[in-house]
């Protein structure tokens, strides 16, 4: 039986005293090595939050509105889904009709279930319909998983999900059972292409989220050339927290009169307290991280730090001082990573050390503060790392080490 099946789903204490989602090694990004990072003057660094006040969203519909199958509506309502989200509200009817859609959404907004649902609909009502979702990280893509899992419940429905950092056989496996929804990261996908493991000609709806992620991290040429091999009559999902001139000409090159629906409200770095920490020497630097940690304000955090080995030595480091503190990167497999992120959760640990790439996966919406102890490669890297806080009108915290 395939492991991703889906009918057949029918607090942490502190005391003191090829990385990522799909490149070939089970990463993320496809650049190697240490990268030479731009020069970030620290001024950029410091800013007071600013949030503004959101106004509310009225939805149009209730989700019983829909016309959608019962089984699928049955499921939404026992996980307590029972008023649309924005992006849900003004996407589904839409793609229920069939029509290519930009979804332009921070995360957090309840997009998956925005393109899960007209997806998983239309499957169940055309037998030979098959989707394409693809992802950027391992983490993205298994949350994506597990909320199409319990969306489709009892349809019937199989899934097969493609990702770095797990073993070939059990994907193998599924594959072998003509799975109608893929969900995987770009450089797994391309690899079980590359062996005739899966053919996607027949594809027929494709799902491309966080595609600015995605270009980010050198995803770019697979991507088009995933785009490429697909059914021609397709329907097509491109969702994105930005829409720069990339994301732009990509979605113009494979998208057939798109729909765009836009509900990103600011940007979540106006709801982040940012500031500097000075240091002169590393034992200094790992005093200050040290009292950081201790200060009873900082509940939950995510530590930035360059490589995978610094992040393990800086892991060890803070579990040496007696800090109850998980490690996360491209170079554990992905049941590590996916037991370090649910103790996270689960606030059984309250501090992540982690590297940049692995980190873009992380949605948890309690995170307090965001601690860079290196340097990010570039500004727009430090965006990514600063939105891990600040969410849903909270105001976050985010603190970056400059040496003196």
């Amino acid at each position: 039986m395939p492991s991703y099946k889906y009918s057949v789903y029918s607090s942490a204490k502190r005391s003191g005293s090829r990385n990522g989602g799909g490149q070939r090694n089970g990463g993320g990004g496809r650049s190697g090595g240490k990268r030479r990072g731009e020069y970030i003057d620290p001024a950029r660094l410091v800013r007071v939050a600013k949030p503004v006040e959101e106004t509310k969203y009225e939805s149009v519909n209730t989700f019983q509105d829909f016309v959608i199958e019962p089984t699928i509506l049955n499921n939404l309502l026992a996980k307590g889904y029972t008023i649309p989200s924005a992006i849900q509200d003004q996407t589904i009817p839409i793609a229920l009709e069939g029509a290519d859609i930009i979804g332009i959404a921070n995360t957090g907004t309840g997009k998956t279930a925005a393109f899960a649902v007209p997806v998983l609909h239309r499957l169940m009502n055309e037998p030979k319909s098959k989707v394409l979702i693809i992802a950027p990280t391992r983490e993205l893509a298994q949350q994506i998983e597990e909320e199409c899992r319990s969306i489709a419940k009892g349809s019937g429905l199989t899934g097969a999900l493609l990702i770095g950092g797990t073993g070939m056989v059990s994907q193998l496996r599924d594959l072998r059972f003509n799975p109608r929804i893929i969900i995987g990261t770009p450089g797994r996908i391309k690899d079980h292409m590359e062996r005739g493991t899966l053919k996607v000609g027949d594809v027929n709806m494709v799902v491309l989220d966080e595609v600015d992620r995605m270009l980010d991290m050198g995803f770019v040429n697979d991507v088009t050339d995933l785009l490429k091999q697909l059914a021609p009559e397709r329907q097509s999902f491109f969702f994105s927290a930005t829409m720069d001139g990339r994301v732009e000409g990509l979605i113009r090159t494979f998208a057939n009169d798109p729909k765009t629906v836009a509900v990103k409200s600011g940007e979540t770095s106006d709801n982040v307290h940012q500031d500097v920490v000075r240091f002169s020497g590393t034992g200094d630097k790992m005093a200050k991280l040290h009292d950081i940690l201790l200060d009873p304000a900082v509940n939950k955090v995510i530590v930035f730090d360059e490589t995978q080995r610094s992040v393990e030595r800086l892991g060890m480091e803070l579990q040496a001082r007696g800090f109850e503190a998980d490690t996360i990167h491209g170079g554990k497999s992905q049941g590590q990573r996916l037991r370090a992120l649910d103790r996270f959760k689960q606030n059984k640990t309250t501090i992540l050390v982690a590297t940049d790439v692995a980190a873009r996966g992380i949605d948890v919406a309690d995170v307090t503060h965001v601690v860079n102890y290196t340097m990010p490669q570039s500004y727009q890297d430090y965006v990514h790392r600063i939105g891990r806080v600040g969410r849903a009108g909270k105001i976050g915290h985010a603190l970056t080490f400059v040496g003196n």
